[in-house]
Parts: structure tokens; C-alpha cells; sequence
């Protein structure tokens, strides 16, 4: 009897073992397929202020309040505030604000900033995305970066999108230009004057057609590109001899064509006029 237990006893721990284990799910069973780690939200932001700062979201923040590891603002205030903006121009008297105005789907439209070019209509590329584009347009209309302290307003961070905003010339300029002398005025000569010295006058109606970068690079280097801007004296070319902070040797169309004028002027830029 003692003998045929003995081998029982020794079978037991298996035994025990085998059925605790037989009670408990498979291991790879128990593992869930279904559960992933979220993607990390990273923001692309705006780098020009000193003290606020854009997200490629749309939101405003402080350069402190920005998360220093994704770098989005905290979502927080207003998404595409168009704080400081003058929307009936779409101009700001912020870079940021007007980025964060810029980028709302019902002001820009991203099928038409993918077809713009960024600078030069032969040698840029387009923009990548309606972010690049509220930044880049936002900036070049800029005082501080095409022509320092030639606007009244101070409201000269724009985003205007129009047919015109890549400068490039439409098939029809040329007959518009029938009968029109075009002359390139002295430093800082008006488009009245330029005109009036050679016995002429100068045509508004006609300075739309000479407000596109392919005609300023026709008649102008433009050796530092083409850019749109704000000032009362455009279509111009800024002279060499300007201050290095004003992009010398740049062109620079008007942004708005209903406000371009024949008695604009700077000192530091050339016209291109139309006289007849």
C-alpha cells in the first residue's frame, strides 16, 4: 500500500502545476493587438518675433507658453485669430497674427497656394503647403524686409491672394502695351515725373500690365529677385546703393493693383512707368 503511494506523491506537483497553468490563458493569446502608442503631436511654428510665436495650427501663443518638446501652442485661445487684421485688405500689424488669419480654410484656399510660386516664375518652386505660404507671404510684405519705413500703415503683414500674386505676366500684355512708352525712372522719381520729362504723361490704367515680375525682369535685373509688396512706388526696382536690409537690386510688384498710383515715390527704388 506505502509503496504504490509513493510514486503518487511524486506525480503530484506535476499534476498541480499542469492544472494551474491549463486555467490561465495563452500568453500570446493574452496579448493585445489592437492597442498601439498614440503618434506624438508635433507642430511647426513660426520663428520671426521675439514675443509670440504661430503654430502651423493656427493658434498665438507667447514664446514661453509654447511646448519646448512638440512646439504647438497651447490650444487655449481663438484658432485663426485675426487680432490687429484690417481683413477687408487681409493685413495685419502682426506677423503672427497674420499667419494665424492666413491660415483659416475659409481665407486661403489650399488648391490655390499649391499652384503659386514662391519667387521667380522660372527658376523658384511652388509652396508646399498653405503653412509655407502664410508665412512667406506674410513676411515679404513686410517693412522690415523689402522696404523700410515706405508705408503709412502698420498694416503691412498681408496675405492677399490673387491671380497676380506670382507675378507672372498674362498672354494679353502685350497688346495692351500698343502705344505705351515704357520708361525706367531715376532714383527715386516718380512715375509723373519720369513721363512729364519726356513731353508724356503717365497711364494708370496701364500700370496693372507692368506690375508682374516677368515685365520687371524684362526691362530690370532684378538680380535679387522678385517680391510682392505694399509701397505706393510700384512696380519698382530697389537701387544698388540702398541699405542691405532693404534687399537691394530686388523688384517689387504691387500686392494690390487698385492701389497702384502714378505719383508714388521711393528714395531708394526706380519705377517702371508707363508713358504716352
Amino acid at each position: 500500500m506505502a509503496t504504490t503511494a509513493l510514486p503518487l506523491l511524486h506525480l503530484l506537483p506535476r499534476i498541480v502545476c499542469a492544472a494551474f497553468f491549463a486555467c490561465l490563458p495563452g500568453l500570446v493569446a493574452g496579448i493585445r493587438k489592437d492597442i498601439g502608442l498614440a503618434a506624438p503631436i508635433m507642430c511647426r511654428s513660426t520663428v520671426q518675433g521675439r514675443h509670440l510665436i504661430s503654430d502651423d495650427n493656427g493658434y498665438v501663443c507667447s514664446s514661453l507658453s509654447i511646448d519646448p518638446w512638440s512646439r504647438c501652442c497651447p490650444r487655449t485661445g481663438s484658432r485663426f485669430s485675426c487680432q490687429g487684421c484690417k481683413l477687408d485688405l487681409q493685413c495685419c500689424d502682426s506677423y503672427e497674427y497674420c499667419v494665424s488669419c492666413c491660415l483659416n480654410p475659409s481665407r486661403t484656399k489650399e488648391t490655390d497656394v499649391l499652384k503659386l510660386k514662391v519667387a521667380r516664375p522660372v527658376t523658384s518652386g511652388t509652396y508646399r503647403n498653405v503653412f509655407d505660404f502664410c508665412m512667406g507671404r506674410c513676411r515679404h510684405s513686410s517693412a522690415s524686409v523689402v522696404h523700410e519705413n515706405a508705408y503709412a500703415s502698420d498694416f503691412h503683414h498681408c496675405f492677399l491672394l490673387q491671380q497676380n500674386s506670382s507675378g507672372s505676366a498674362d498672354s494679353g500684355s502685350g497688346p495692351r502695351l500698343d502705344g505705351i512708352n515704357i520708361s525706367i525712372g531715376r532714383r527715386g522719381e516718380s512715375c509723373s515725373s519720369v513721363c512729364r520729362a519726356k513731353g508724356q504723361s503717365c497711364v494708370p490704367s496701364r500700370l496693372s500690365v507692368l506690375n508682374k515680375c516677368e515685365i520687371l525682369q524684362k526691362y530690370m535685373r532684378c538680380k535679387s529677385g522678385c517680391f510682392s509688396s505694399l509701397g505706393p512706388d510700384q512696380p519698382a526696382q530697389v537701387v544698388d546703393e540702398a541699405p542691405s536690409n532693404l534687399n537691394p537690386g530686388a523688384c517689387l510688384y504691387m500686392q494690390m493693383d487698385e492701389r497702384l498710383t502714378c505719383d508714388g515715390s521711393h528714395q531708394h527704388t526706380r519705377r517702371l512707368c508707363p508713358c504716352a
